[in-house]
């Protein structure tokens, strides 16, 4: 009588350990996914008086809903950007700013509960014919990309006016 409870209480932590524990794991497809989408043209040259600016192998990144392809989140512009110092001045950049405009030249604008990163801080100070260049990595609306309503993009340099200049002090000191 003993051996038989012994083993039915074995038999029963075995079924429950074989059957009740294993549990169906169901693995999903993704929801969404990454959409890249070339500018047209992917690199654009812009001269103003003191800069000439290249912005080259623009790409518009898109996460998009698989079911009802809906953009999900803010797209962003990433390309290469390249400054070169056009006036006879040392000029320094602080930041490059985008805007977006559409074909008649009016701005596109962001939606209230979309990311708006359209700055890009710089910080260099560039000699006469000097060049930096750098990633852009700035958000886009997704009205610019829907509808195909981007016609332009307006590039702002902020920099400090010239002529620049920089003076450098110093001071007799000793540690006793």
């Amino acid at each position: 009588m003993h051996f038989k409870k012994i083993f039915i209480l074995l038999a029963l932590c075995l079924a429950i350990g074989l059957f009740g524990c294993t549990k169906e794991q169901k693995v999903e497809a993704p929801k969404t996914e990454q959409i890249k989408k070339n500018l047209v043209p992917p690199k654009a040259e812009v001269k103003s008086q003191n800069f000439l600016v290249e912005l080259s192998d623009l790409q518009v990144l898109m996460i998009v809903d698989i079911a009802s392809k809906e953009i999900v989140e803010t797209p962003s512009l990433k390309g290469h950007i390249k400054i070169t110092n056009k006036s006879k001045n040392i000029l320094d950049i602080q930041a490059v700013t985008l805007e977006y405009l559409d074909e008649a030249g009016k701005p596109i604008p962001f939606k209230p509960e979309e990311k708006i990163e359209k700055v890009y801080p710089f910080w260099k100070v560039l000699q006469p014919e000097g060049i930096t260049e750098g990633s852009l990595d700035i958000t886009i609306p997704k009205m610019a990309i829907k509808g195909k309503a981007l016609g332009k993009i307006e590039i702002t340099l902020v920099y400090v006016p010239s002529p620049l200049s920089r003076e450098t002090l110093t001071l007799s000191e000793k540690v006793e």
